[in-house]
């Protein structure tokens, strides 16, 4: 029987995509690259639209833009994780656990 059991979990983990630890490794990198990326290219907008016109504050605005964009992708993923975070709350398996305050405790 327990080579019954072993061969049955070893077709259970065989069902499973291998490379499931890499896509949600690179989810979780997603959010601090777009940041990052977001960034870059603001800034290397501004740079071209500078020697463009020869205006040193439109390098500041494509910085402005960057750094606007990087903050948006942060906005986004909170909005996100917020969200998942609802659908849990309704879930039935969790609706028994009740909010504890601090001064219950004392």
């Amino acid at each position: 029987m327990p080579s019954e059991e072993k061969r049955s979990e070893e077709s259970t983990s065989q069902k499973k995509p291998k490379v499931r630890k890499v896509v949600e490794g690179a989810y979780d990198l997603s959010l601090g690259i777009s940041m990052v990326l977001a960034v870059l290219i603001g800034v290397g907008l501004g740079y071209w639209l500078r020697k463009m016109f020869g205006y040193e504050w439109l390098f500041w605005l494509g910085v402005f833009w960057g750094v606007a964009a990087a903050v948006l992708n942060v906005y986004k993923a909170y909005r996100k994780q917020v969200k998942s975070f609802d659908e849990l709350k309704n879930d039935p398996r969790y609706r028994n656990y009740r909010d504890f305050d601090d001064e219950d405790d004392a």
